[in-house]
Parts: structure tokens; C-alpha cells; sequence
């Protein structure tokens, strides 16, 4: 009876949920009754504040407004909708509070909604806007789930989360059973977690078809949709970008240059309106920032120029939208946004006038040959370049200059952005869709398929860390893993220390290295002053032991504080991150939770002991015995053990400031680079490599002098029972990786 009330036109409850503004009727009765129907607000019963109805008419002047009628009919007939519309179309926001809307209507009989972004500060923004559209509260009708992080309850009716954390959400509720409405938004950012939802999601609508999917994507993704899920109603919105784009005549070779050129003509041509520039990589908004700084007050009489650097990939704060009127003072403030790829999603001002784009951007592309990943630059694609055109908005007076040429954004530019798939490390994602497989939906159709290589090297992978059985299905271990919110190898590692009686220091490796950097950015001359800090908290062992006596440092504050002020205060005079060690504080919690639910032991903190120290390298190891490296030459050139890079150690590594330079080294991260840093360094014994490692890893490792040290070893310390060790694998390991590990 409600889905036949909201089709008839003349319904009252129509009234409820579409303003009059969009009615075809207009009897003076019937405006009056809707008047009366909004006083009441259906979500919680209370009466409409007069906010409510300030925010009422902005949303009516959002380019989506115009087609709520159609979306609400199509939603009713249809089981996928696809909404297409530009940046600042209002999809984001009003999409998911028709649906709510559609759910109450219907008595929440099939569920609520939720809505899935890609980046966790988009979430929390979404949430918080929505709420107060809504006139309920936050973390009650309305709220948000983010890594670490939820504010909702059971009685939630509209939940913002990011994508990567509804996939988790499928381990325990794989056909999501409590939800009536599933809204994909960011869809061109093409992540992982999206990407598999939206294969994933073909099977459980077919198992449910009382559920919802709503699309949410830019116009250049449409046609690609519309073949991966066949001829589904798709609502266009029109939204009209007055921009002039102004390109570069030929190539330049020093885009740096160009930029603060551009900036300063911007602010001595008098014009108002906010600037915002697209770097290439976060070292450029850093030296950018440094010489904008120094000549914001070249002329005081224009104003002042404010610099903003937004830095999209730090998790640990939360960017709220720039304040939408000026602030009152004497002075013109001019604010230049400095940001990255994948900073669009941080600008949520109406301020900005002017948008300058360099065109191209530091990428991250994974190479499973060799297990890392190379930072490569590359032209953004023609949809990036025009989602960032976008951010202008409505101004009739924007321009778009661009420090490239239009031959090179034509021939150049790719139209669409890579799939995140095609150019990542899939070791996780495959450990998840083998847990899937266990309900049933081990089978998922890819908008873009990933590359045999990478498939077949996150199997080996997950092989080598005893995640999977002889029939290449999940063992006991790789349940385990996969409760962990983490990398695989580090939840290999928190299993290990079980083992090892070293859960609670690995618990805080785990949640240091999973947080933001610790270390602040530390201003132009007080590199040595952040140094001599930072050198207290050193340890010997390692920076994984660095981080744990940090970490230790800032509880002991916390506790010993009289107010948040001076633990922030303690941070900033040690030139350390706040939020992030906050964060660290909120990840290592959580991930104690897990261990007491899923009942592992959990031995008493021993840090600072011998025996202390070693289990937590042999907890390392087992998680980590793929990435290790040795010291060449005695200079510090480590040469990796599993394929010919060398690198060096991190500037900011324990080992470079002391200038001490251990042979052999387990490290967290490594990228190549025109720096090959190893990041994150603990010094390891060749003994205890060969103890902890995979006997059939190290048998598959290629050639090397590092690999012949190790043999070594081996037979100086035992040759027969190595003997016996190989022959005991080869008994119960008889087939390879490749032929055990088959994706389902």
C-alpha cells in the first residue's frame, strides 16, 4: 500500500516526501496539508526546527533537485538505478535521503540504506551535512562508519561508510540482509573494495530481489555500466560549468615556475575568489607552500595570500568543507589550496574562482615480479582533468588554467582513470574473496579483470604465509588473518606473537605502522631541534622498537596529563603527530577487541627484556620473511633478497641517524623510486631468518650471493636436519602454489 501511495500523485503521503515546489498540482488545500505534513519530522517525530526549512530551500536549488520525481519513480520500478551527474550536483547528499525516505514509506521492512564513498573524510562530511539536512542527529537516524571508527546504532537508519568497510561488513552479513538500499557512490575512483562490490552485488541481488542498488558516477563511466550491468534506468543530471579553460601554447619543462607565476598574477590582478593548484606529489605542495609563504605580503594593499596544503592521503584528521563566507577583517584573505590527485574530493567551497592543474601525477603502480611498488609519473586521465574543472562550480567568472597543452590533453591523457585493481597489490582482496567463498559467493564478475601475475603472485603469497590448504582454500590461519582489518602479512605476525608471547608490542607495531606517520612536518630550520628530540625515544633494536617506545612515551603523557591541551603541547614541543598517535591509540584497541573475540592468548608486556626483544623479531619474521634486505658493501646499500633493487635506509630511520648500519635487515615498506627508501627497519640475524622461513620460499628464491650466506648458515648450523626439514615439506607439500592456489 505505501509503494501504491508514493506512485499516485495526489497522495498525501507524496506530500511528505516531495516538496510542492516539484508538484504538478497546486490547489491552495492541498499546499496547506503539506505544509502541515512538514512540521512533523517522520524520522523521529519531532517538529521541523526552522534550520530544517533554511536548508530545505538550498537543497531545492541543487542541480539534482529537478529530477527527485523521476528518481523516486524509477527506484519504485527498478531494482538498479544509475544516477549520472557532475561534481557538486548534490547526488552524494540528496540521493541517500530519498532513498531513506523510500524506506521509511515502505516500514523499513527490507532494511535501511547505506551508502558507500572511497574516502573516510567524505564519509564523516556526508554524514554531518546529511544529519542536519535531515533535522535528526548524528550518530542516530543518520550516521557513519569509517576504519576504527563508528557512529551508529541498530536503530541507524542511513549509514555513510566507506567501501572498504561494507566489504568487511560481507564477512558476517554476506547478502547484507539489513539493508533495503545500497547506494555505490565515487564509482570513477574505481577502487578495489567498489570494484568488487559492485561484481560481488550482481549474485546477492539476484539472492535478493527486494534490494536496491543505486549507482552514483560521473557522466564518463555511464556507457561502461550500462554494458556491465545490461539496460538499467539511468537519471541524468544537467549541471552547466560556465568554466574558461586557458591551455599552454607549447610544453614547459619547469611547471614549479609556472605555478607561483600564475598565483601571484592572480592575486595582483585584483580579482577575488580562492585559488586551488593540482601538484604532481606531496614534496611539491611542500615547496610550493614554502615559497607562496614567502611572498604572501609582497603587497599588502591586495590582501593576503593564506596557504592551504591539503594532503590526501594523511588519515589522521578529518578536513572540513572551507568556510563559505569570509571572515571578518580588515584584510582580503586569499586562500591557494595546495593539494594532489585525489584531493578533489577535500574541496567543498563555493569560494573558488581559480583551479591550476599541472596535469600530471605521482602514481603508485605495483609490480609483482618484485613485490613493490613503483612511484611512477603519469598524465592524470581527461575525467580527473574534468572533475577538477568541476570544482568552479556554478561561477560564471572561473577559469581553468591548464599547464599543459590541449594536443597533450587530447593524445596524452587517457579518458578514463585506471582501475585500482589493474595497478595494486591484490594479496588482501584475494584473502577476502576467499573468506567470501565460504557463503557461497566465491565467484565475482569484474568490471576490469586483474592481471594473471598479480593474482597468482597475492596466491603465492598467501600460500607462503599458511594462509591456504593443500586444495588452496583458506586454512584455520587464514581465517584468522582475515579478521584482522590489515595487511595479511601483519596479521600473520599478530598470530605469531601468540606464539611468542609478544602480543601486546605487536599489537602496538600493528596499530603504529597502520596509523598516519607519527613524525610531524617539521618547518623550514628546525630539522636539528625535531632530530634532537626524536633521538630520545630511540632503540637499538629497530625502528618497530622505536615506534613502541613512542607510542609508550605518548600513553604515559596521556595518563599523566591534566587536560588534552598539554598531551597535544607535549607532542608539538617533540615534533610528533597528535592525531596520528590518537589514531594509533583507537587501531591498537580495536585490534585487542578482535584478539579477546576470537579468544587468542594474550601474555603480560615484557618490553625491554632479551627474550622480550627476540620473540618480537621471530613475530616480524613470520609475517615478514619476504621482505629482507643486506648491506652490500658495508655502506649501506641493501640489496633485497628477493629480486636485484638496492635501496637505502630512510633518512628518518633509527639506523641513519645514529649511523650505525646493521648487515641484515626486516623492513615494512619499500617503494622504488628516483629514492629507493626501505622504510621502517629492524636488525635481524641470518640464523633467525633461516629458523622462521618457509623452507620451500627460501628454495624459491632466485640466485644470489645473499641467498648463498644463508645456505651457509644453514649447514654450519645443521645439515642434517635441514635435510630432514626439506624432505619433510616436500612430503607434505607435493604440488606447487600454482597448482594448489586456484581463485574460485
Amino acid at each position: 500500500m505505501e509503494e501504491e501511495g508514493l506512485e499516485c500523485p495526489n497522495s498525501s503521503s507524496e506530500k511528505r516526501y516531495f516538496p510542492e515546489s516539484l508538484d504538478s498540482s497546486d490547489g491552495d488545500e492541498e499546499e496547506v496539508l503539506a505544509c502541515e505534513d512538514l512540521e512533523l519530522n517522520p524520522f523521529d517525530g519531532l517538529p521541523y526546527s526552522s534550520r530544517y526549512y533554511k536548508l530545505l530551500k538550498e537543497r531545492e536549488d541543487l542541480p539534482i533537485w529537478k529530477e527527485k520525481y523521476s528518481f523516486m519513480e524509477n527506484l519504485l520500478q527498478n531494482q538498479i538505478v544509475i544516477v549520472s551527474g557532475d561534481a557538486k550536483c548534490g547526488k552524494s547528499s540528496q540521493v541517500p535521503q530519498w532513498c531513506a525516505e523510500y524506506c521509511l514509506s515502505i516500514h523499513y521492512q527490507h532494511g535501511g540504506v547505506i551508502c558507500t564513498q572511497v574516502h573516510k573524510q567524505t564519509v564523516v562530511q556526508l554524514a554531518l551535512r546529511v544529519a542536519d539536512e535531515m533535522d535528526v542527529n548524528i550518530g542516530h537516524e543518520v550516521g557513519y562508519v569509517i576504519p576504527f571508527e563508528n557512529c551508529c546504532t541498530n536503530e541507524t537508519i542511513l549509514r555513510y561508510c566507506t567501501d572498504d568497510m561494507l566489504q568487511r561488513e560481507m564477512m558476517s552479513n554476506p547478502f547484507l540482509g539489513s539493508y533495503g538500499v545500497i547506494i555505490l557512490d565515487d564509482i570513477h575512483e574505481r577502487s578495489i573494495a567498489t570494484d568488487v562490490l559492485l561484481g560481488l552485488l550482481k549474485d546477492i541481488l539476484l539472492a535478493r530481489p527486494e534490494l536496491k542498488l543505486i549507482i552514483n558516477s560521473s557522466p564518463h563511466l555511464i556507457s561502461k555500466l550500462n554494458s556491465y550491468y545490461g539496460n538499467v534506468p539511468v537519471i541524468e543530471v544537467k549541471n552547466k560549468h560556465p568554466v574558461e579553460v586557458v591551455y599552454l601554447s607549447e610544453a614547459q619543462k619547469d611547471s614549479f615556475e609556472s605555478i607561483l607565476r600564475l598565483i601571484f598574477e592572480i592575486h595582483h590582478s585584483g580579482e577575488k575568489g580562492d585559488i586551488v593548484v593540482f601538484l604532481a606529489c606531496e614534496q611539491d605542495i611542500e615547496k610550493v607552500c614554502e615559497t607562496v609563504y614567502q611572498g604572501s605580503n609582497l603587497n599588502p594593499d591586495l590582501g593576503e595570500l593564506v596557504v592551504v596544503p591539503l594532503y590526501p592521503k594523511e588519515k589522521c584528521s578529518l578536513f572540513k568543507p572551507l568556510d563559505e563566507t569570509e571572515k571578518r577583517c580588515q584584510v582580503y584573505q586569499r586562500r591557494v589550496v595546495l593539494t594532489t590527485s585525489s584531493g578533489e574530493f577535500l574541496i567543498w567551497s563555493n569560494s573558488v574562482r581559480f583551479v591550476i592543474d599541472v596535469g600530471v601525477e605521482r602514481r603508485k603502480v605495483y609490480n609483482p615480479r618484485i613485490r613493490a611498488n613503483s612511484l611512477v609519473m603519469q598524465p592524470i586521465s581527461q575525467s580527473q582533468a574534468e572533475i577538477r574543472k568541476q570544482i568552479l562550480g556554478s561561477s560564471s567568472s572561473g577559469k581553468f588554467f591548464c599547464l599543459y597543452t590541449e594536443e597533450f590533453a587530447s593524445k596524452d591523457m587517457t579518458p578514463l582513470k585506471p582501475a585500482e585493481m589493474q595497478e595494486a597489490n591484490l594479496t588482501s582482496m584475494v584473502l577476502f574473496m576467499k573468506r567470501i567463498d565460504i557463503a557461497g559467493l566465491g565467484h565475482c564478475d569484474f568490471m576490469n579483470r586483474p592481471a594473471p601475475e598479480s593474482l597468482m603472485q597475492a596466491l603465492e603469497d598467501l600460500d607462503y604465509l599458511a594462509a591456504l590448504d593443500n586444495d588452496g582454500n583458506l586454512s584455520e590461519f587464514g581465517i584468522i588473518m582475515s579478521e584482522f582489518p590489515l595487511d595479511p602479512q601483519l596479521s600473520k605476525s599478530i598470530l605469531a606473537s601468540c606464539e611468542f608471547d609478544c602480543v601486546d608490542e605487536v599489537l602496538t607495531i600493528a596499530a603504529m605502522v597502520t596509523a598516519p606517520n607519527c613524525f610531524s612536518h617539521v618547518p623550514h630550520g628546525a630539522e636539528e631541534a625535531a632530530l634532537t628530540c626524536w633521538k630520545t625515544f630511540l632503540h637499538p633494536e629497530g625502528d618497530h622498537f622505536t615506534l613502541i617506545s613512542i607510542y609508550k612515551a605518548y600513553q604515559d603523557t596521556t595518563l599523566n596529563s591534566s587536560s588534552e591541551y598539554c598531551v597535544e603541547k607535549w607532542c608539538r614541543d617533540y615534533f610528533l603527530n597528535c592525531s596520528a598517535l590518537r589514531m594509533a591509540d583507537v587501531i591498537r584497541a580495536e585490534l585487542l577487541e578482535i584478539i579477546k573475540r576470537i579468544e587468542l592468548p594474550y601474555a603480560e608486556p615484557a618490553f625491554g627484556s632479551k627474550e622480550n626483544t627476540l620473540n618480537i623479531k621471530k613475530a616480524l619474521l613470520s609475517g615478514y620473511f619476504m621482505q629482507i634486505a643486506r648491506d652490500v658493501d658495508g655502506s649501506g646499500n641493501y640489496l633485497m633478497l628477493t629480486h636485484k633493487q638496492v635501496a637505502q635506509l630512510h633518512p628518518l630511520s633509527g639506523y641513519s641517524i645514529t649511523k650505525k648500519m646493521p648487515e641484515w635487515v626486516l623492513f615494512h615498506k619499500f617503494s622504488i623510486s628516483e629514492n629507493n627508501y626501505i622504510r621502517i627497519t629492524s636488525e635481524i640475524s641470518p640464523e633467525l631468518f633461516m629458523q622462521l622461513v618457509p623452507q620451500y620460499y627460501f628454495s624459491n628464491l632466485p640466485p644470489s650471493e645473499s641467498k648463498d650466506i644463508l645456505q651457509q648458515v644453514v649447514d654450519h648450523l645443521s645439515p642434517v636436519s635441514t635435510m630432514n626439514k626439506e624432505q619433510q615439506m616436500c612430503e607434505t607439500c607435493p604440488e606447487t602454489a600454482e597448482q594448489r592456489c586456484t581463485l574460485q
